[in-house]
C-alpha cells in the first residue's frame, strides 16, 4: 500500500511513450542524413577523379601504341626509299647493259639479300619487299610469289598510300596485308611511264595482332584496329560478341582523330578510346570495361549504404527494445497501481523477460496477493478446511463396521475362542486409536501400513478367504503422507472386490520410489470394472464432490493434491490380479529426496 501511494503522485507527469519513441527514431534519422550527404558527395568526387585519370591514362597508352605502329611503318617507307636508290637496284632496272648472265644473277642475289637482311633486323615486325622493273618487266622479292611481273597489278595499286587487302593474292599465303607502292617517277602519282622502278612494301595483319596482344597483356582493355568498310583486326583473345556490338556502334558514330566516349552495351558501361594512325588511315580502338574497373568503388559505396541501413535498423530496433523493456513495463506498472488504487486487488503483472522489471512485478504481485488474502479473510478459509478434515475423519468411523466387529467378539466369546476375541479386540483398539487421533494432519507411511495391518487382520478374522501381501521399500516408510491415505483404498478393495466374489480374496499392496515420485499400488482379484467405468471414475476425482460419489476416495484425492501439488493424483485401472487397481502417486518433497537411499524392502503378510 505504501509503494503505490508514493508512486501515484507522479502519474500525471508521465509522458506518452509513443511520443518519446517517435522522437528517438526521428533523432536517429536526422543524424544519418548529413552522413549520407557527405559520403555521397565524397564518393561522386572520387568516382569522377578516377574516371578522368583512367581516360587520360588510356589515351596516352593508345597514342603510344599508335606511334609504335607508325614508327614501324615509317621505317619500312624509309627503307623502300633507300632501296630505290641502291646502285644494284638501279642496275637491275637498267637498259640491259649487261649481257653476262652471271652478273645478272649476282645482282638479283645482292638485292634479295639486302631485303632479307632488313626483314631479319625487325623480327618482331616481319616485312615483305618486292622490286618491280618496268623497264625489264621483271620482279625481285624476299618472299615466294605466285606470279611474276604484272603490269596491271602495278597500275591497280599505284595509289601512293597504304592499302589493305589481299591485292590479288600475289603471295603463297592468303593473309590480308597492308601494301604500299613507291616509285621515283616524276610523273603524276599513280602513272607509270614505262621505265619506272617500283618498290612494293607490305606486312601482314598478324604484325598488328602481335602488338595488340602485347598491349592487352599490360592493361585491362580489349584493343583492335578499325576502319569503316573493312573487317577489323582483333587481338587473338578478343571478346567477339563485344567487338561486334562495338563495331556496329562505330559504324554509326564515325570516330575522329582522337575520340573518347562512355558507351553502354548490354546494360554495362565501357570506355571507348580511339586514335587515328597517321599512315594507315585506320583507328586504333581500345574498349575498357569501366564498370569492372570502378567496381571496387561501387562495392564500397554499396557496402557503406548497406551498413547505414543496418545501423538504421539497429538504431530503430534499439529504440523498440527500449520502449518494450523500459517504457512499456513502466506504463504497465502504473496501470496496475491505478487498478489497486481503485480497489481491484486481483490484478497481477507478468513479464516474459528476466530483468529488474520482472522483479518489481513479482513484488507487486506479492503485495496485491497479501492485500487480497487479508480482505477475503484467509482465516475463514482455514476454518472451513479444518471442518472438511473433521468431516472426513468422522466419515471413517463406520458404525456398521464397529457393530460387525463387536458381534464377532460376542460370537467368539460364546464359542469360548479367547484367542479370536483377543486378536479382534487388539486390532480394533489399535485401529480406532489411530483413526480418532486429530492432533496431526499427517503421519508417516509406516504408521499408515500398521493401520492397514490392523484393518486387514480384522477383515481376515471375519472372512477367512482374505489373504493380503504388503511390499513397501524401507526407504519409503519414513515418508510423510496425509493421515488415512491408504485405508479408504484398501477398504474399497475389501467391500467392492473381495466381498462381491466367492472365489476372490487376495489383496496386494506394493510400493516403489521412481524419478522423485512415490507410488503405491493396491490390487485385488475381484470382478473389477469395465474400461468406460474406469474412465468415468478417474474423471469424477477431478470434479466437485457429488452425492452419489463416495467421499473417502474423493477426500483422499483432494488431500494428496493439496499437500503434494498438482503433479500428485489417484489413478484407477485394471489390476494384474484380474480385479481393481488403485495407484497413489505423489511428488516427494526435495527435503525428503536425499534422506533415505536404501533399497531394502519390508515384506509384511
Amino acid at each position: 500500500m505504501y509503494i503505490w501511494k508514493r508512486l501515484m503522485p507522479f502519474q500525471g507527469k508521465t509522458r506518452s511513450p509513443f511520443s518519446l519513441f517517435a522522437k528517438i527514431n526521428l533523432l536517429i534519422v536526422v543524424l544519418f542524413i548529413p552522413i549520407l550527404i557527405m559520403y555521397t558527395y565524397s564518393n561522386n568526387v572520387t568516382y569522377d577523379v578516377v574516371s578522368k585519370e583512367l581516360q587520360i591514362s588510356n589515351t596516352k597508352q593508345l597514342t603510344f601504341l599508335s606511334s609504335q605502329i607508325d614508327s614501324r611503318i615509317n621505317q619500312m617507307m624509309d627503307f623502300s626509299l633507300i632501296l630505290s636508290r641502291d646502285p644494284n637496284v638501279r642496275a637491275f632496272n637498267g637498259l640491259n647493259m649487261w649481257d653476262d648472265r652471271y652478273d645478272r644473277m649476282q645482282t638479283r642475289y645482292v638485292i634479295q639479300e639486302k631485303m632479307t637482311l632488313q626483314t631479319g633486323v625487325t623480327d618482331i615486325w616481319p616485312t615483305r619487299y618486292a622490286v618491280h622493273s618496268q623497264q625489264n618487266e621483271d620482279v625481285i622479292a624476299n618472299y615466294n610469289r605466285t606470279t611474276g611481273y604484272d603490269e596491271e597489278y602495278l597500275k591497280k595499286n599505284m595509289s601512293g598510300r597504304w592499302t589493305y587487302g589481299d591485292q590479288g593474292a600475289v603471295s603463297e599465303d592468303e593473309l590480308n596485308s597492308f601494301y604500299w607502292f613507291y616509285t621515283d617517277s616524276l610523273a603524276q602519282p599513280g602513272m607509270l611511264t614505262g621505265s619506272n622502278l617500283v618498290i612494293e612494301a607490305s606486312f601482314s595483319y598478324e604484325n598488328i595482332q602481335n602488338m595488340l596482344d602485347t598491349y592487352k597483356a599490360g592493361g585491362q582493355g580489349d584493343p583492335f584496329l578499325y576502319h569503316k568498310g573493312n573487317s577489323p583486326i582483333l587481338n587473338r583473345s578478343a571478346d567477339k560478341q563485344l567487338s561486334t556490338e562495338l563495331i556496329q556502334y562505330l559504324d554509326t558514330h564515325s570516330p575522329e582523330d582522337t575520340t573518347q566516349d562512355v558507351v553502354e552495351l548490354n546494360g554495362k558501361n565501357y570506355l571507348v578510346s580511339s586514335v587515328k594512325s597517321t599512315y594507315l588511315d585506320w583507328h586504333l580502338v581500345d574498349v575498357i570495361p569501366l564498370y569492372q574497373i570502378l567496381k571496387p568503388i561501387s562495392l564500397s559505396q554499396n557496402l557503406f549504404y548497406t551498413c547505414m541501413i543496418l545501423l538504421l535498423v539497429v538504431g530503430i530496433s534499439a529504440s523498440i527494445l527500449l520502449y518494450r523493456n523500459v517504457q512499456y513495463p513502466i506504463k504497465k506498472l502504473i496501470k496496475g497501481l491505478r487498478r489497486v488504487e481503485q480497489g481491484d486487488y486481483s490484478v497481477r503483472l507478468y513479464s516474459k523477460n528476466q530483468n529488474e522489471f520482472s522483479f518489481l512485478f513479482r513484488r507487486f504481485n506479492d503485495m496485491s496477493h497479501q492485500i487480497q488474502d487479508l480482505i477475503e479473510n484467509v482465516f475463514h478459509e482455514k476454518i472451513r478446511a479444518r471442518e472438511a478434515t473433521l468431516k472426513q475423519l468422522q466419515a471413517q468411523i463406520n458404525p456398521h463396521f464397529l457393530y460387525n466387529c463387536l458381534g464377532y467378539i460376542i460370537n467368539m466369546a460364546q464359542m469360548k475362542d479367547e484367542q479370536a476375541v483377543v486378536s479382534m479386540a487388539h486390532n480394533l483398539s489399535a485401529y480406532y486409536r489411530y483413526t480418532t487421533r486429530m492432533e496431526r494432519e499427517t503421519s508417516s507411511l509406516q504408521e499408515e501400513i500398521k493401520l492397514l495391518i490392523n484393518y486387514l487382520d480384522i477383515q481376515k478374522l471375519r472372512n477367512g478367504r482374505i489373504e493380503y501381501h504388503i511390499d513397501i521399500p524401507e526407504d519409503m516408510l519414513a515418508q510423510s503422507v496425509p493421515r488415512l491415505m491408504l485405508q479408504p483404498m484398501v477398504e474399497n478393495s475389501v467391500i467392492h472386490g473381495v466381498a462381491k466374489s466367492y472365489s476372490s480374496g487376495e489383496i496386494r499392496i506394493t510400493g516403489e520410489r521412481l524419478n522423485g515420485f512415490g507410488r503405491i499400488y493396491i490390487d485385488d482379484d475381484g470382478p473389477g470394472l469395465s474400461p468406460e467405468q474406469y474412465e468415468a471414475l478417474n474423471l469424477k476425482m477431478q470434479e466437485p464432490l457429488q452425492e452419489e460419489m463416495g467421499c473417502g476416495l474423493w477426500n483422499t484425492y483432494q488431500r494428496i493434491t493439496h499437500l503434494f501439488g498438482s503433479h500428485s493424483y489417484l489413478l484407477f485401472g485394471p489390476s494384474p490380479l484380474g480385479g481393481f487397481r488403485t495407484e497413489i502417486i505423489w511428488e516427494i518433497p526435495k527435503e525428503d529426496t536425499d534422506s533415505h537411499k536404501g533399497n531394502t524392502d519390508t515384506n509384511l503378510s
